[in-house]
């Protein structure tokens, strides 16, 4: 490996996924596996990750490596996403403009509810009974 250029972290639900970039020809390795092998048949959520390149067209002169760990696979796209559009701004900072009108430079907040007391999820309820 070369000299690393940038490093983000990006987060989605309960994963976080940290990306260093190093001068190569595109190749995008998850946890020590490649892409299509991290994903496997999940083509929806290989998109969702790769999302960000469909509005910058500079992925063939780096090598991304991406660790990513917690929450579900679905999570772990999203955190995958967030951090290569923190990634891709380091390097081109003229694709600020079109990144956020995108939404990929916003942390999505959202979050599992946590279960209540007395109820047998977040916000069901056990059947009412009158008498």
């Amino acid at each position: 490996m070369s000299n690393v250029s940038y490093a983000s972290t990006g987060r989605r639900k309960n994963a976080v996924a940290r990306i260093k970039i190093f001068d190569g020809n595109g190749k995008i390795v998850i946890n020590n596996k490649a892409i299509d092998e991290y994903f496997g048949g999940l083509e929806r959520l290989k998109k969702v990750a790769l999302k960000p390149f469909d509005f910058w067209n500079g992925r063939g002169n780096y090598n991304f490596y991406v660790n990513v760990k917690g929450g579900g696979i679905s999570g772990q796209a999203g955190a995958i996403s967030h951090s290569l559009a923190r990634t891709i701004l380091k390097l081109d900072e003229p694709s600020r403009a079109t990144l956020k009108r995108e939404g990929f430079l916003s942390r999505d907040s959202r979050m599992v509810e946590r279960k209540k007391a007395g109820r047998p999820k977040a916000r069901k309820r056990f059947q009412f009974s009158k008498r």
